[in-house]
């Protein structure tokens, strides 16, 4: 799919720019209602998150997919970025995710056994983190430039969290966007992920008061 307008009634369309909305909204909300592959839901948003805009990018796209974020990029960059962003998460996560609302939702939906809790939440946001970090912020980047796209694919990912704990879904436009930037800086969207799986562990275990 290249980059190409449509006009409708006087009005310009980009059309991948048009596909990428539509695709990003799609998306949540058929994961949303429920809709499965395996009936597992990490392994079911692993289809939509990663599997699906993986073959857009092939099949569709025709492009590569290391042009998303599916590289090790600038690891050191990375790995920096990846370790300030651990130990700032952890003091305040210490705290955070102590109090009660954090405690009941995670002690309801969350795992007991170490290993499987920690296995399931890094396969759940392997995925998220492909489609917004990877396949969204780098495909809007090449159309509006990062800051828009870093800024933009933040928001489809802070309405996901709706229903989790107040302080946890406002927070999460901010986090979106420090993902999105440690994602362009590093050119890959595997240091966010590796943030991501560890502030979701980190506060599942403290919430369930293993840590």
């Amino acid at each position: 799919m290249k980059n190409r307008t449509i006009i409708i009634s006087g009005i310009p369309f980009d059309l991948r720019l048009t596909f990428l909305v539509i695709m990003s909204t799609i998306i949540p909300m058929l994961d949303r209602y429920n809709h499965r592959f395996t009936g597992v839901k990490e392994y079911d948003r692993m289809i939509y998150y990663f599997i699906i805009p993986m073959l857009v990018i092939l099949l569709l796209f025709r492009e590569r997919p290391s042009d998303y974020g599916w590289q090790w990029g600038n690891w050191k960059v990375g790995l920096a970025w990846t370790a300030v962003a651990v130990l700032g998460m952890a003091v305040i996560l210490w705290f955070v995710a102590r109090t009660p609302s954090m405690q009941q939702y995670y002690e309801a939906r969350s795992d007991q056994e170490l290993l499987k809790n920690i296995w399931f939440t890094g396969v759940d946001l392997f995925g998220w983190e492909f489609m917004w970090r990877g396949f969204l912020l780098f495909a809007l980047a090449r159309i509006l430039g990062p800051g828009p796209a870093i800024l933009i694919q933040a928001i489809p990912f802070a309405f996901m969290h709706l229903g989790k704990p107040e302080v946890e879904t406002l927070s999460a436009i901010f986090g979106g966007i420090g993902f999105g930037f440690v994602a362009w800086k590093s050119k890959s969207f595997v240091y966010p992920w590796l943030i991501h799986w560890f502030i979701a562990t980190f506060t599942k275990l403290i919430a369930l008061g293993q840590l």
